[in-house]
């Protein structure tokens, strides 16, 4: 049996329809309980990771588990190591978690330095185990719906900076792949996009396949700032504002990661907004 945890999120979802897919058994693990129907035969519990114990029950019988950390997780909470004694003690054999691209290319960010914290102590946990480090999603654009949908409008800083964001689907291969194949086991994949985009072509991205062109304005960084505070911690939105607005090469390099996991290409960013173009009419 396979433990997704963040099993409704954008990773989460299409992954547990993947492994479903493939003929495992499945647990889907979220805080909440889903708004939509789980595949066929896959089993659903509650449990929050930001409380190992509550997570013991989904992993009876569990061969491997995803650890898919989100929000105020990602920046406080228990230790990893207390989640890590729960895993092990209940007998799952390989973990794979979902860390940041950042923890490779600025090891000393403190924005990311709990993933960093999380991927040492699953490294050193004696498990199999994976780490996935994806660099921006292309779902964060997710943001910017409203204002398309009523103003035509978006508006971001850093307006011609490029970065290849990863497709979450394509996350979620990656991971299908590495929780089900131990020959993976012990590897670091750094996942990106196909191409490097700029704030001001993912618009006009989102303008083409809506078939009507979507303006762009620059925000300041200070700007920026002031609106990510309102769902992200400081730390956070410093290291993510660092990462938009002055990338290292090596984050604005595309990955063959993907490729080299599924065996196809990395999913383009039109492709992305053409799966999800009902949020931005």
């Amino acid at each position: 049996m396979i433990v997704v945890t963040g099993a409704t999120g954008n990773i989460g979802r299409p992954l547990v329809s993947l492994l479903a897919e493939a003929g495992e058994q499945v647990t889907a693990v979220s805080r909440n309980t889903p708004g939509f129907e789980l595949p066929e035969g896959v089993t659903h519990q509650q449990a929050d990771l930001g409380d190992a114990e509550s997570l013991r029950p989904s992993l009876e019988g569990a061969e491997a588990l995803l650890v898919l950390l989100g929000g105020q997780l990602n920046a406080f909470g228990e230790s990893p190591q207390t989640l890590l004694d729960v895993v092990k003690s209940s007998g799952v054999k390989r973990v794979v978690l979902v860390s940041s691209q950042i923890v490779g290319t600025r090891p000393d960010a403190v924005s990311h330095g709990r993933l960093r914290q999380f991927e040492e102590t699953v490294q050193q946990s004696g498990l199999e185990w994976g780490v996935l480090r994806p660099g921006g999603f292309a779902s964060n654009a997710f943001a910017w719906a409203e204002s398309v949908r009523t103003r035509r409008t978006i508006a971001a800083p850093f307006a011609d900076v490029a970065l290849p964001v990863i497709d979450p689907a394509d996350i979620a291969a990656a991971a299908d792949v590495v929780l089900r194949d131990g020959k993976h086991s012990g590897g670091i994949y750094e996942l990106t996009g196909p191409e490097a985009l700029t704030p001001r072509r993912q618009a006009e991205e989102i303008g083409r396949v809506l078939g009507e062109p979507v303006d762009f304005v620059e925000l300041t960084r200070e700007q920026a700032r002031e609106g990510m505070l309102q769902f992200m911690p400081e730390p956070v939105v410093e290291g993510t504002l660092d990462i938009l607005g002055t990338p290292q090469p090596r984050e604005q390099q595309v990955s063959p990661a993907v490729e080299q996991l599924v065996g196809r290409p990395a999913r383009p960013f039109g492709e992305w907004v053409a799966r999800n173009v009902a949020a931005f009419k």
